[in-house]
């Protein structure tokens, strides 16, 4: 099945313990896009503007992904710059700048409304809402949200909440909008405000996925070196969605599986800045992570 993706393109300008990368690939749709690619087709709806460097346009086409719903506008494409110190759990942004992305109309061309699995990456839910108005009839929904505009737009957000079929937010995401520390009780509050599944993604201490009365917690993937955890919990969307789409089942059992898949992408994705790691990737390299999930976890009575 094809991925719908409607999120943020961008330019990041990001410094870590171990360097800093400047003018790379950044933006919540990209890091998804460049995961998700991995596993079906993926067709992206975002804006950027006339100095969005051709070579970032090439990676993801190498990616496969469809960027027919990609608008070019004139002026600036967005761009954040933040650091990381020795907590990667905390970015400190240094700044921000939207540009053409502040009036962003997320405009569906007419071969992507027919797309099966749509993923709502965390932009504006007034803008979410817009984008389920064009598509025809999904067979899943999954969105993402962050803590401004939980802040700014909690209403429309749970309004959004009532459309998904699977709500992926973090833990402090998950605290906020259910106002409690507990992150089981955050998730089963949330399972009540519409979402069929709630995901909980808690960095480097796993993920756990809430899905009527069962709860399932995953490790995150033992790595060494965390070079750059930006767009992590994007790559783990792009593995979790695009596990469902490429096996077109949602049960239980492939809803946690997902969740490993996601782990192993948001694995990759820390170990280099921007999407670089992610593009070394080889589908070996995801079997590998995969099967080292399977082995963390095993054990007998």
């Amino acid at each position: 099945m094809d991925i719908l993706v409607v999120g943020s393109v961008g330019i990041d300008t990001i410094t870590t313990p171990h360097g800093k990368a400047e003018g790379v690939l950044g933006g919540s749709a990209s890091h998804f896009s460049c995961a998700a690619s991995f596993f079906a087709p993926v067709k992206l709806v975002g804006v950027v503007g006339t100095d969005f460097p051709g070579e970032y346009i090439d990676v993801l086409k190498a990616r496969g992904v469809d960027l027919e719903g990609l608008q070019v506008c004139p002026g600036e494409t967005f761009r954040w710059s933040g650091d990381y110190t020795v907590d990667y759990n905390k970015a400190h942004t240094l700044e921000t700048r939207l540009n053409v992305f502040a009036t962003f109309n997320p405009i569906l061309p007419e071969s992507y409304r027919d797309a099966k699995i749509v993923f709502l990456a965390n932009i504006d839910p007034e803008l979410q809402t817009q984008v389920l108005a064009q598509v025809r009839s999904p067979s899943l929904v999954v969105g993402d949200t962050m803590n401004y505009w939980i802040e700014t737009k909690r209403e429309s957000v749970f309004d959004v909440f009532k459309r998904l079929d699977v709500a992926l937010v973090n833990d402090q995401e998950a605290r906020d909008l259910a106002e409690t520390y507990s992150l089981i009780d955050a998730g089963r509050i949330l399972l009540k405000k519409g979402p069929k599944q709630v995901v909980i993604k808690k960095g480097e201490h796993g993920a756990l996925l809430f899905q009527g009365d069962e709860l399932f917690f995953a490790p995150a993937y033992p790595y060494g070196t965390v070079t750059d955890p930006t767009g992590a919990g994007d790559s783990f969307a792009g593995g979790f969605v695009g596990h469902l789409a490429r096996t077109g089942e949602f049960s239980p059992l492939s809803l946690r599986q997902a969740v490993i898949h996601g782990s192993v992408m948001g694995s990759l994705n820390v170990e280099d800045f921007s999407v670089r790691r992610i593009l070394r990737a080889t589908d070996g390299d995801i079997r590998d992570r995969y099967k080292s999930f399977q082995d963390l976890v095993r054990f007998w009575r």
